[in-house]
């Protein structure tokens, strides 16, 4: 059997990758001001470029059941099976529509990846691991349900500007955190984003403090690979991060930009670390 492995744009792997695994790509759409565009047209510091310019705060849309109409129908044409890795059904729409869509199709499967970014791109790289080695339709979808229960998706935000704006954090904590100079680490958990810890310095310390926490508090990572992903970062984050993981172990260090969707959820200067956490296993 022929499968495809098929994500959204919110995965935010690198070129490389998607080219690597043939993961097919459907994307969001994002709209800011009058202008509409989907997800990969414009870098992310050209998003925020466009939004400071025009005092607009960047808007996101789900690919709709239309889209995935479109989406599956052509993959069919030359796939017998196709598996689509969805961001958390909690924080989008996408999978619900998905999951709806590929009912009118044979053997398209649907998973919620109950993570956002890389930590949905963890999974997209695993089920093309697993289509490599010659792995049936069932036998994935049922090893990615499994893992994706061991993601650890987090990330540290200097500023909560485009939380606060787009209504997923409340006017006092937005306050209380640039009144102090904090900087909150953000976790999926069970689908959802949750600030569970606060740093307070430079966001180039900050990200030296971050990493550790996840390091210390997620301590049997899959060493065999490990993404940087961040919206924007100065060199100093970025070596910062790298330094983390080389020392942690990591076989295969990526570093990837958060694309358009979600950098419209978080701001500038939010970078995380993310892997499977199962290395015990």
């Amino acid at each position: 059997m022929k499968i495809a492995i098929s994500s959204e744009s919110t995965c935010d792997l690198t070129k490389d990758l998607i080219e690597k695994y043939d993961v097919k790509i459907v994307p969001y759409k994002i709209q800011i001001g009058e202008r509409s565009f989907y997800d990969g047209e414009l870098s992310t510091p050209e998003i925020f470029e466009l939004a400071e310019r025009t005092k607009e705060l960047p808007k996101t849309s789900a690919v709709n059941e239309h889209e995935f109409t479109e989406h599956f129908t052509k993959l069919k044409q030359e796939y017998d099976g196709i598996i689509h890795i969805s961001l958390s059904s909690h924080i989008t729409a996408a999978t619900a529509n998905a999951s709806s869509v590929a009912k009118q199709f044979e053997n398209v499967h649907v998973i919620d990846s109950l993570s956002l970014s890389t930590g949905l791109g963890l999974l997209v790289r695993y089920a093309g691991i697993l289509v490599e080695s010659g792995a049936d339709i069932e036998e994935i979808c049922a090893k990615l349900e499994e893992r994706k229960k061991h993601i650890q998706a987090s990330f540290v935000i200097e500023r909560l500007d485009y939380l606060y704006k787009g209504g997923r954090c409340s006017s006092l904590a937005y306050f209380g955190a640039n009144l102090l100079r904090l900087r909150p680490r953000i976790v999926m958990k069970d689908g959802s984003m949750r600030s569970d810890s606060k740093f307070r310095g430079p966001i180039e310390r900050v990200v030296e403090k971050y990493c550790k926490s996840v390091l210390e508090d997620f301590n049997t990572p899959d060493l065999d690979c490990v993404f940087i992903t961040y919206t924007t970062a100065t060199d100093e984050m970025v070596a910062a991060a790298r330094t983390a993981c080389e020392n942690a172990g990591f076989k295969n260090i990526y570093e990837t930009h958060a694309g358009g969707t979600i950098a419209s959820h978080c701001g500038g200067h939010t970078l995380g670390i993310l892997y499977f956490n199962d290395g015990n296993k």
